[in-house]
């Protein structure tokens, strides 16, 4: 599934994503970590893995792995 950064702290490296069907998901510093990534920006577009329930497990940049 794909969405946009809406929030994302880099202290905390936390944040919220508005996922294409306009739902909001939250997603903790586990699931940043996992990235590879550094930082977030806004407006960001990402791919999400999601476990079976729900919890977002990873965050990514589109078509990288």
């Amino acid at each position: 599934m794909q969405g946009t950064i809406a929030t994302f702290d880099p202290d905390t490296r936390s944040g919220t994503l508005l996922l294409d069907d306009g739902s909001e998901l939250g997603f903790g510093p586990e699931a940043f970590g996992r990235s590879g990534l550094r930082l977030l920006r806004l407006g960001q577009r990402v791919s999400v893995e999601a476990g079976a329930d729900g919890a977002v497990l990873r965050v990514g940049i589109p078509g990288i792995v």
